[in-house]
Protein backbone atom coordinates (compact mmCIF):
# COMPACT_ATOMS: atom_id res chain seq x y z
CA UNK A 1 0.00 0.00 0.00
CA UNK A 2 1.12 3.18 -0.97
CA UNK A 3 1.03 5.83 1.62
CA UNK A 4 2.45 10.04 2.49
CA UNK A 5 3.47 11.75 5.40
CA UNK A 6 2.41 15.47 6.16
CA UNK A 7 3.02 17.26 8.95
CA UNK A 8 0.12 17.70 11.34
CA UNK A 9 -2.27 21.20 10.78
CA UNK A 10 -3.33 21.80 14.74
CA UNK A 11 -6.88 23.83 13.64
CA UNK A 12 -7.89 20.86 11.26
CA UNK A 13 -7.17 18.42 14.20
CA UNK A 14 -9.70 20.81 16.18
CA UNK A 15 -13.01 19.67 13.44
CA UNK A 16 -12.95 16.45 14.54
CA UNK A 17 -15.11 15.74 17.31
CA UNK A 18 -12.52 13.82 19.08
CA UNK A 19 -10.06 17.06 19.51
CA UNK A 20 -12.70 19.53 19.34
CA UNK A 21 -12.35 20.58 23.15
CA UNK A 22 -8.95 20.44 23.47
CA UNK A 23 -6.42 23.36 24.80
CA UNK A 24 -4.21 24.95 22.56
CA UNK A 25 -1.22 23.34 24.14
CA UNK A 26 -2.37 19.97 24.03
CA UNK A 27 -3.07 20.62 19.96
CA UNK A 28 0.69 21.72 19.73
CA UNK A 29 1.55 18.49 21.82
CA UNK A 30 -0.65 16.27 19.48
CA UNK A 31 0.71 17.39 16.71
CA UNK A 32 4.49 16.89 17.39
CA UNK A 33 3.95 13.34 18.91
CA UNK A 34 1.68 12.21 15.49
CA UNK A 35 1.54 13.32 11.73
CA UNK A 36 -1.18 13.16 8.89
CA UNK A 37 -1.22 10.50 6.57
CA UNK A 38 -2.39 9.23 3.21
CA UNK A 39 -3.75 5.74 2.41
CA UNK A 40 -4.52 4.05 -0.99
CA UNK A 41 -7.13 1.47 -1.28
CA UNK A 42 -6.43 -1.07 0.49
CA UNK A 43 -5.84 -2.82 4.14
CA UNK A 44 -4.07 -0.44 7.22
CA UNK A 45 -3.68 -3.06 9.46
CA UNK A 46 -4.57 -6.31 10.06
CA UNK A 47 -6.15 -8.14 13.21
CA UNK A 48 -3.73 -9.56 15.37
CA UNK A 49 -0.61 -7.54 13.88
CA UNK A 50 1.01 -5.47 16.74
CA UNK A 51 -1.00 -2.19 17.77
CA UNK A 52 1.61 0.31 16.91
CA UNK A 53 -1.03 3.52 16.37
CA UNK A 54 -4.30 4.63 16.28
CA UNK A 55 -6.09 6.09 13.36
CA UNK A 56 -8.56 8.84 13.39
CA UNK A 57 -10.35 9.32 9.74
CA UNK A 58 -10.29 13.03 8.16
CA UNK A 59 -11.48 11.73 4.80
CA UNK A 60 -12.33 8.66 2.93
CA UNK A 61 -13.86 5.69 3.58
CA UNK A 62 -13.39 3.09 6.23
CA UNK A 63 -14.05 -0.21 6.71
CA UNK A 64 -13.64 -2.49 9.84
CA UNK A 65 -13.46 -6.17 10.02
CA UNK A 66 -13.25 -9.41 12.18
CA UNK A 67 -12.50 -13.04 11.54
CA UNK A 68 -14.94 -15.57 12.19
CA UNK A 69 -15.02 -18.90 11.64
CA UNK A 70 -11.90 -18.33 8.91
CA UNK A 71 -14.21 -15.63 7.21
CA UNK A 72 -13.68 -11.67 7.27
CA UNK A 73 -17.01 -10.74 8.65
CA UNK A 74 -17.51 -6.70 7.76
CA UNK A 75 -18.82 -4.97 11.09
CA UNK A 76 -18.45 -1.30 10.00
CA UNK A 77 -18.42 1.12 7.34
CA UNK A 78 -17.97 4.67 7.87
CA UNK A 79 -16.73 7.93 5.89
CA UNK A 80 -17.69 10.28 9.08
CA UNK A 81 -14.96 12.03 9.64
CA UNK A 82 -13.37 11.60 13.14
CA UNK A 83 -13.93 7.94 13.43
CA UNK A 84 -10.96 6.12 15.32
CA UNK A 85 -9.72 2.85 15.17
CA UNK A 86 -6.47 0.79 15.98
CA UNK A 87 -4.41 0.72 19.25
CA UNK A 88 -6.78 2.56 21.03
CA UNK A 89 -6.08 -0.27 24.17
CA UNK A 90 -2.62 1.37 24.15
CA UNK A 91 -3.52 3.07 27.68
CA UNK A 92 -3.78 -0.59 29.63
CA UNK A 93 -0.35 -1.20 29.06
CA UNK A 94 0.99 -4.81 29.22
CA UNK A 95 -1.75 -5.76 31.40
CA UNK A 96 -3.32 -6.72 28.12
CA UNK A 97 -1.86 -7.87 24.49
CA UNK A 98 -1.35 -4.58 22.46
CA UNK A 99 -2.35 -5.91 19.67
CA UNK A 100 -4.98 -4.86 16.84
CA UNK A 101 -8.44 -6.26 17.85
CA UNK A 102 -9.48 -6.32 14.03
CA UNK A 103 -8.69 -5.70 10.60
CA UNK A 104 -8.94 -2.25 8.55
CA UNK A 105 -9.02 -1.01 5.15
CA UNK A 106 -9.73 1.61 2.86
CA UNK A 107 -11.72 1.50 -0.15
CA UNK A 108 -10.70 4.68 -1.54
CA UNK A 109 -7.91 7.02 -1.18
CA UNK A 110 -8.10 8.58 2.60
CA UNK A 111 -6.48 10.55 5.23
CA UNK A 112 -5.57 9.84 9.34
CA UNK A 113 -4.69 11.66 11.76
CA UNK A 114 -2.15 8.77 13.03
CA UNK A 115 -0.70 8.72 16.79
CA UNK A 116 1.80 6.09 17.87
CA UNK A 117 0.47 4.00 20.38
CA UNK A 118 3.54 4.76 23.28
CA UNK A 119 2.27 8.89 22.43
CA UNK A 120 -1.80 7.94 22.95
CA UNK A 121 -0.87 6.31 26.17
CA UNK A 122 0.91 8.82 28.12
CA UNK A 123 -1.69 11.27 26.92
CA UNK A 124 -4.46 9.45 28.14
CA UNK A 125 -2.42 8.97 31.58
CA UNK A 126 -1.56 12.46 31.79
CA UNK A 127 -4.69 13.98 30.40
CA UNK A 128 -7.09 11.87 31.80
CA UNK A 129 -6.21 9.71 35.02
CA UNK A 130 -9.77 9.45 36.26
CA UNK A 131 -11.26 8.51 33.26
CA UNK A 132 -8.43 6.02 32.66
CA UNK A 133 -9.74 4.17 36.01
CA UNK A 134 -12.95 4.27 34.54
CA UNK A 135 -12.16 2.74 31.47
CA UNK A 136 -9.88 0.41 32.70
CA UNK A 137 -12.92 -0.72 34.83
CA UNK A 138 -15.05 -1.05 31.88
CA UNK A 139 -12.97 -3.01 30.00
CA UNK A 140 -12.10 -5.64 31.91
CA UNK A 141 -15.64 -6.06 33.48
CA UNK A 142 -16.58 -6.04 29.76
CA UNK A 143 -13.51 -8.26 28.87
CA UNK A 144 -14.31 -10.75 31.76
CA UNK A 145 -18.27 -10.63 30.19
CA UNK A 146 -16.85 -11.54 26.55
CA UNK A 147 -14.49 -14.43 27.63
CA UNK A 148 -17.64 -16.36 28.92
CA UNK A 149 -19.64 -15.94 25.58
CA UNK A 150 -16.60 -15.82 23.40
CA UNK A 151 -16.56 -18.68 22.82
CA UNK A 152 -19.53 -18.87 21.08
CA UNK A 153 -19.32 -16.90 18.30
CA UNK A 154 -18.80 -19.49 15.85
CA UNK A 155 -22.52 -20.91 16.69
CA UNK A 156 -24.38 -19.60 14.13
CA UNK A 157 -27.04 -22.02 15.07
CA UNK A 158 -27.66 -20.69 18.20
CA UNK A 159 -30.80 -19.31 17.35
CA UNK A 160 -31.95 -22.96 17.18
CA UNK A 161 -30.54 -23.64 20.46
CA UNK A 162 -32.19 -21.54 22.63
CA UNK A 163 -35.93 -21.38 20.79
CA UNK A 164 -35.41 -25.04 21.66
CA UNK A 165 -33.75 -24.83 24.93
CA UNK A 166 -37.06 -22.34 25.79
CA UNK A 167 -39.06 -24.27 24.84
CA UNK A 168 -37.64 -27.36 26.93
CA UNK A 169 -37.90 -25.05 29.74
CA UNK A 170 -41.30 -23.64 29.45
CA UNK A 171 -43.11 -27.62 30.14
CA UNK A 172 -41.32 -28.43 33.54
CA UNK A 173 -41.77 -24.31 34.39
CA UNK A 174 -45.07 -24.40 33.81
CA UNK A 175 -45.79 -27.78 35.66
CA UNK A 176 -43.80 -26.64 39.07
CA UNK A 177 -45.62 -23.08 38.97
CA UNK A 178 -49.23 -24.88 38.43
CA UNK A 179 -47.95 -27.52 41.16
CA UNK A 180 -47.33 -24.84 43.49
CA UNK A 181 -50.44 -23.15 43.16
CA UNK A 182 -52.56 -26.57 43.46
CA UNK A 183 -50.47 -27.14 46.55
CA UNK A 184 -50.91 -23.60 48.31
CA UNK A 185 -54.50 -24.12 47.82
CA UNK A 186 -54.10 -28.17 49.62
CA UNK A 187 -52.00 -26.69 52.32
CA UNK A 188 -55.35 -24.77 53.48
CA UNK A 189 -58.01 -27.50 52.88
CA UNK A 190 -55.55 -29.81 55.38
CA UNK A 191 -55.62 -26.75 58.20
CA UNK A 192 -59.69 -26.86 57.41
CA UNK A 193 -60.17 -30.86 57.44
CA UNK A 194 -57.70 -31.05 60.48
CA UNK A 195 -59.34 -29.15 62.31
CA UNK A 196 -62.82 -30.98 61.76
CA UNK A 197 -61.14 -33.70 62.85
CA UNK A 198 -59.33 -31.64 66.30
CA UNK A 199 -62.97 -30.20 67.03
CA UNK A 200 -64.41 -34.14 67.98
CA UNK A 201 -64.03 -34.14 71.11
CA UNK A 202 -62.20 -37.61 72.81
CA UNK A 203 -60.30 -37.82 70.02
CA UNK A 204 -57.13 -37.49 71.26
CA UNK A 205 -56.00 -40.99 70.80
CA UNK A 206 -57.91 -41.34 67.02
CA UNK A 207 -55.60 -38.44 65.75
CA UNK A 208 -52.20 -39.99 66.81
CA UNK A 209 -53.33 -42.89 65.72
CA UNK A 210 -53.83 -41.29 62.37
CA UNK A 211 -50.19 -40.03 62.43
CA UNK A 212 -49.50 -43.99 62.36
CA UNK A 213 -51.66 -44.09 59.27
CA UNK A 214 -50.67 -41.37 57.35
CA UNK A 215 -46.85 -42.33 57.62
CA UNK A 216 -48.22 -46.11 56.73
CA UNK A 217 -50.31 -44.32 53.37
CA UNK A 218 -46.76 -42.92 52.38
CA UNK A 219 -44.97 -45.91 52.66
CA UNK A 220 -47.64 -47.54 50.58
CA UNK A 221 -47.63 -45.07 48.07
CA UNK A 222 -43.50 -45.47 47.68
CA UNK A 223 -43.86 -49.31 46.61
CA UNK A 224 -46.88 -48.87 44.22
CA UNK A 225 -46.43 -50.29 41.01
CA UNK A 226 -47.56 -48.21 37.68
CA UNK A 227 -51.24 -48.83 36.17
CA UNK A 228 -52.54 -49.23 32.47
CA UNK A 229 -54.92 -47.09 31.77
CA UNK A 230 -57.56 -49.85 31.62
CA UNK A 231 -56.35 -50.88 35.21
CA UNK A 232 -56.28 -47.32 36.38
CA UNK A 233 -59.59 -47.18 35.25
CA UNK A 234 -61.19 -50.40 36.85
CA UNK A 235 -59.61 -49.54 39.97
CA UNK A 236 -61.16 -46.14 39.99
CA UNK A 237 -64.57 -47.57 39.90
CA UNK A 238 -63.83 -50.36 42.45
CA UNK A 239 -62.51 -47.91 45.03
CA UNK A 240 -65.46 -44.87 43.92
CA UNK A 241 -67.94 -48.18 45.01
CA UNK A 242 -66.31 -48.64 48.30
CA UNK A 243 -66.08 -45.58 49.41
CA UNK A 244 -69.81 -45.38 48.17
CA UNK A 245 -70.70 -48.51 50.62
CA UNK A 246 -68.93 -46.69 53.49
CA UNK A 247 -71.19 -43.63 53.40
CA UNK A 248 -67.78 -41.35 52.46
CA UNK A 249 -68.79 -38.34 50.86
CA UNK A 250 -67.26 -37.08 47.60
CA UNK A 251 -66.07 -40.70 47.10
CA UNK A 252 -66.04 -40.27 43.24
CA UNK A 253 -63.70 -37.88 43.56
CA UNK A 254 -61.37 -39.03 45.98
CA UNK A 255 -61.12 -42.56 43.67
CA UNK A 256 -58.57 -40.75 41.15
CA UNK A 257 -56.27 -39.31 43.53
CA UNK A 258 -56.04 -42.75 45.86
CA UNK A 259 -55.72 -44.41 42.58
CA UNK A 260 -53.29 -42.13 41.36
CA UNK A 261 -51.03 -42.82 44.52
CA UNK A 262 -50.96 -46.37 44.15
CA UNK A 263 -53.55 -47.02 46.62
CA UNK A 264 -55.66 -50.12 46.93
CA UNK A 265 -59.09 -51.35 48.78
CA UNK A 266 -56.11 -53.08 50.61
CA UNK A 267 -55.24 -49.84 52.38
CA UNK A 268 -58.96 -48.93 52.64
CA UNK A 269 -59.87 -52.28 54.14
CA UNK A 270 -56.97 -51.53 56.80
CA UNK A 271 -57.66 -47.39 57.35
CA UNK A 272 -61.45 -48.81 58.14
CA UNK A 273 -60.01 -51.40 60.28
CA UNK A 274 -57.97 -49.12 62.39
CA UNK A 275 -60.92 -46.14 62.30
CA UNK A 276 -64.06 -45.94 64.53
CA UNK A 277 -66.92 -45.73 61.59
CA UNK A 278 -68.15 -42.18 62.13
CA UNK A 279 -64.22 -41.00 62.22
CA UNK A 280 -63.48 -42.88 58.76
CA UNK A 281 -65.04 -40.15 55.94
CA UNK A 282 -63.23 -37.41 58.30
CA UNK A 283 -60.25 -39.32 57.97
CA UNK A 284 -60.18 -40.03 54.62
CA UNK A 285 -60.72 -36.96 53.78
CA UNK A 286 -57.42 -35.53 55.69
CA UNK A 287 -55.28 -38.54 54.44
CA UNK A 288 -56.42 -37.91 50.77
CA UNK A 289 -54.55 -34.31 51.63
CA UNK A 290 -51.87 -35.82 52.48
CA UNK A 291 -51.82 -37.78 49.36
CA UNK A 292 -52.18 -35.48 46.68
CA UNK A 293 -49.82 -32.99 48.51
CA UNK A 294 -47.15 -35.61 48.11
CA UNK A 295 -48.32 -36.11 44.30
CA UNK A 296 -47.63 -32.30 43.75
CA UNK A 297 -44.51 -32.26 45.51
CA UNK A 298 -43.75 -35.07 43.35
CA UNK A 299 -44.60 -33.12 40.58
CA UNK A 300 -42.71 -29.96 41.70
CA UNK A 301 -39.21 -32.62 41.98
CA UNK A 302 -39.56 -34.19 39.06
CA UNK A 303 -40.15 -30.27 37.05
CA UNK A 304 -36.86 -29.92 39.22
CA UNK A 305 -35.37 -32.35 37.87
CA UNK A 306 -36.09 -31.43 34.53
CA UNK A 307 -35.02 -28.14 34.36
CA UNK A 308 -31.49 -29.13 36.42
CA UNK A 309 -30.77 -31.66 33.57
CA UNK A 310 -31.65 -28.69 31.03
CA UNK A 311 -29.36 -26.47 32.96
CA UNK A 312 -26.79 -29.21 32.79
CA UNK A 313 -27.35 -29.95 28.85
CA UNK A 314 -26.83 -26.55 28.19
CA UNK A 315 -23.69 -26.16 30.51
CA UNK A 316 -22.20 -29.50 28.42
CA UNK A 317 -23.13 -27.82 24.98
CA UNK A 318 -22.29 -24.13 25.64
CA UNK A 319 -19.18 -25.24 27.91
CA UNK A 320 -19.11 -21.95 29.58
CA UNK A 321 -17.43 -23.58 32.76
CA UNK A 322 -14.53 -25.12 30.94
CA UNK A 323 -11.86 -25.07 29.36
CA UNK A 324 -11.77 -24.25 25.95
CA UNK A 325 -9.76 -27.10 24.76
CA UNK A 326 -9.66 -30.36 26.59
CA UNK A 327 -10.85 -33.71 26.79
CA UNK A 328 -14.19 -34.52 26.25
CA UNK A 329 -16.81 -37.36 25.90
CA UNK A 330 -17.93 -37.48 22.30
CA UNK A 331 -21.56 -39.33 23.40
CA UNK A 332 -21.99 -36.27 25.88
CA UNK A 333 -21.64 -34.09 23.26
CA UNK A 334 -24.08 -35.16 21.09
CA UNK A 335 -27.05 -36.04 23.56
CA UNK A 336 -26.58 -32.31 24.87
CA UNK A 337 -27.00 -31.24 21.49
CA UNK A 338 -29.66 -33.78 20.92
CA UNK A 339 -31.63 -32.49 24.20
CA UNK A 340 -31.36 -29.05 23.59
CA UNK A 341 -32.36 -29.15 19.84
CA UNK A 342 -34.79 -31.62 20.43
CA UNK A 343 -38.17 -29.15 20.25
CA UNK A 344 -36.54 -28.43 16.62
CA UNK A 345 -36.28 -31.83 15.48
CA UNK A 346 -39.80 -32.51 16.29
CA UNK A 347 -42.53 -35.27 17.55
CA UNK A 348 -42.52 -36.53 13.93
CA UNK A 349 -38.81 -37.93 13.72
CA UNK A 350 -37.35 -40.58 15.37
CA UNK A 351 -34.14 -39.93 17.08
CA UNK A 352 -31.75 -43.23 17.15
CA UNK A 353 -28.87 -43.08 19.54
CA UNK A 354 -26.49 -45.91 18.17
CA UNK A 355 -23.27 -44.75 20.23
CA UNK A 356 -19.78 -47.02 20.93
CA UNK A 357 -19.94 -46.65 24.95
CA UNK A 358 -16.72 -47.47 25.35
CA UNK A 359 -15.17 -44.73 22.87
CA UNK A 360 -11.89 -43.23 24.65
CA UNK A 361 -12.54 -39.48 25.28
CA UNK A 362 -10.46 -36.99 22.46
CA UNK A 363 -8.64 -33.61 22.87
CA UNK A 364 -10.62 -30.99 21.14
CA UNK A 365 -12.63 -27.89 21.63
CA UNK A 366 -15.89 -29.29 22.45
CA UNK A 367 -17.94 -25.84 22.41
CA UNK A 368 -17.17 -26.00 18.70
CA UNK A 369 -17.79 -29.66 18.19
CA UNK A 370 -21.43 -28.92 19.40
CA UNK A 371 -21.60 -26.39 16.87
CA UNK A 372 -20.68 -29.17 14.19
CA UNK A 373 -23.33 -31.77 15.75
CA UNK A 374 -25.64 -28.33 15.77
CA UNK A 375 -25.14 -28.01 11.52
CA UNK A 376 -25.35 -31.59 10.88
CA UNK A 377 -28.53 -32.79 13.05
CA UNK A 378 -30.75 -29.28 12.24
CA UNK A 379 -29.56 -30.15 8.76
CA UNK A 380 -30.58 -33.97 9.00
CA UNK A 381 -34.07 -32.80 10.44
CA UNK A 382 -34.79 -30.19 7.67
CA UNK A 383 -34.30 -32.91 5.22
CA UNK A 384 -36.72 -35.35 7.13
CA UNK A 385 -38.81 -32.75 7.35
CA UNK A 386 -39.00 -31.59 3.22
CA UNK A 387 -40.41 -34.85 2.60
CA UNK A 388 -43.44 -34.13 4.12
CA UNK A 389 -44.08 -37.16 6.36
CA UNK A 390 -41.24 -38.63 9.53
CA UNK A 391 -38.63 -40.06 9.28
CA UNK A 392 -35.63 -41.35 11.28
CA UNK A 393 -32.45 -39.49 12.09
CA UNK A 394 -29.65 -41.67 13.77
CA UNK A 395 -26.96 -40.96 15.59
CA UNK A 396 -23.82 -43.39 15.55
CA UNK A 397 -20.75 -43.44 16.89
CA UNK A 398 -17.43 -45.60 16.78
CA UNK A 399 -13.86 -46.18 16.67
CA UNK A 400 -12.47 -46.58 13.49
CA UNK A 401 -8.73 -47.31 13.59
CA UNK A 402 -7.35 -44.22 15.75
CA UNK A 403 -10.17 -42.18 15.50
CA UNK A 404 -13.36 -41.38 16.52
CA UNK A 405 -16.51 -41.82 13.55
CA UNK A 406 -19.82 -39.96 14.40
CA UNK A 407 -22.31 -40.39 12.02
CA UNK A 408 -25.01 -38.50 11.83
CA UNK A 409 -27.62 -39.97 9.26
CA UNK A 410 -31.37 -38.84 7.78
CA UNK A 411 -34.34 -41.05 5.86
CA UNK A 412 -34.45 -37.71 3.69
CA UNK A 413 -34.52 -36.84 -0.23
CA UNK A 414 -30.72 -36.92 -0.57
CA UNK A 415 -28.69 -34.52 -1.97
CA UNK A 416 -27.91 -34.67 -5.55
CA UNK A 417 -25.21 -36.38 -6.83
CA UNK A 418 -24.25 -33.39 -9.36
CA UNK A 419 -24.13 -31.02 -6.20
CA UNK A 420 -22.95 -33.44 -3.36
CA UNK A 421 -18.98 -32.15 -3.71
CA UNK A 422 -20.00 -28.51 -3.23
CA UNK A 423 -21.44 -29.08 0.08
CA UNK A 424 -18.94 -27.83 1.76
CA UNK A 425 -18.35 -24.85 -0.30
CA UNK A 426 -19.52 -21.27 1.39
CA UNK A 427 -22.70 -20.32 0.61
CA UNK A 428 -23.74 -22.97 -1.03
CA UNK A 429 -27.17 -24.06 -0.01
CA UNK A 430 -29.72 -26.84 -1.54
CA UNK A 431 -32.27 -25.05 1.08
CA UNK A 432 -34.92 -22.29 -0.18
CA UNK A 433 -34.16 -18.88 -0.21
CA UNK A 434 -34.46 -17.31 3.65
CA UNK A 435 -34.16 -20.79 5.43
CA UNK A 436 -30.13 -21.06 4.82
CA UNK A 437 -26.90 -19.06 5.32
CA UNK A 438 -25.24 -22.12 3.39
CA UNK A 439 -22.08 -21.71 5.69
CA UNK A 440 -22.87 -24.38 8.13
CA UNK A 441 -21.49 -27.00 6.54
CA UNK A 442 -18.48 -25.00 5.33
CA UNK A 443 -17.67 -23.79 9.02
CA UNK A 444 -17.86 -27.30 9.88
CA UNK A 445 -15.52 -28.60 7.70
CA UNK A 446 -13.42 -25.54 8.93
CA UNK A 447 -13.71 -26.83 12.77
CA UNK A 448 -13.19 -30.48 11.91
CA UNK A 449 -10.50 -30.12 9.28
CA UNK A 450 -8.57 -27.34 10.70
CA UNK A 451 -8.90 -26.91 13.80
CA UNK A 452 -9.16 -31.06 15.28
CA UNK A 453 -7.01 -32.52 11.93
CA UNK A 454 -10.11 -34.86 11.35
CA UNK A 455 -12.15 -35.48 8.54
CA UNK A 456 -15.50 -34.57 7.39
CA UNK A 457 -17.31 -36.39 4.18
CA UNK A 458 -21.06 -36.80 2.33
CA UNK A 459 -22.72 -39.86 1.55
CA UNK A 460 -25.63 -39.90 -0.14
CA UNK A 461 -29.06 -42.04 -1.43
CA UNK A 462 -32.36 -41.08 -1.97
CA UNK A 463 -33.37 -42.37 1.98
CA UNK A 464 -29.87 -42.83 3.22
CA UNK A 465 -27.81 -39.41 3.70
CA UNK A 466 -24.87 -39.68 6.26
CA UNK A 467 -22.28 -36.95 7.20
CA UNK A 468 -19.37 -38.36 8.54
CA UNK A 469 -16.70 -37.01 10.91
CA UNK A 470 -13.76 -38.58 12.04
CA UNK A 471 -11.90 -37.53 14.56
CA UNK A 472 -8.40 -38.40 15.72
CA UNK A 473 -8.02 -39.88 19.39
CA UNK A 474 -4.36 -38.98 19.69
CA UNK A 475 -4.10 -35.83 17.59
CA UNK A 476 -0.59 -33.11 17.81
CA UNK A 477 -0.79 -30.53 20.07
CA UNK A 478 -3.03 -27.63 18.80
CA UNK A 479 -1.67 -24.51 17.44
CA UNK A 480 -3.55 -21.65 20.00
CA UNK A 481 -3.11 -19.39 17.51
CA UNK A 482 -4.65 -20.98 14.55
CA UNK A 483 -7.86 -19.62 12.84
CA UNK A 484 -10.20 -21.38 10.56
CA UNK A 485 -8.69 -20.67 7.66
Amino acid sequence: MTTAREKCDEQELRTLFLFEKLTPDQLTQLCRDGHAEWFDPGPVYREGDPATSLFVLFRGTVVLSRSVGGQQVDVSRTSQPGVYAGAFHAYLGDQVPQVYNNSLRVTERSRFFVLPAEAFAEIMRSWFPMAVHLLEGLFFGFKSTQEAVGQRERLLALGSVTAGLTHELNNPAAAAVRATSALRALLARVRREFAVLAAEPDRRGDLAHLRELQDMTLGRMGQASVLNPLEASDREDEIGDWLEEHGVGDGWELAPVLVEAGLDLDWLERIAGALPEDLLGKALNWLSCTVQGELLLNEIEDAAHRVSALVGAAKQYTQLDRAPYRNADVNELLDSTLLLLSAKIGPGITVVRDYDRTLPSIPGYPAELNQVWTNLIDNAAWAIRSTGAGGTLTVRTAQDGNQVLVEVRDTGPGVPADVQSRVFDPFFTTKPVGEGTGLGLDISWRIIVNRHGGDLRLESAPGDTRFQVRLPIDPAAPDTAQELS
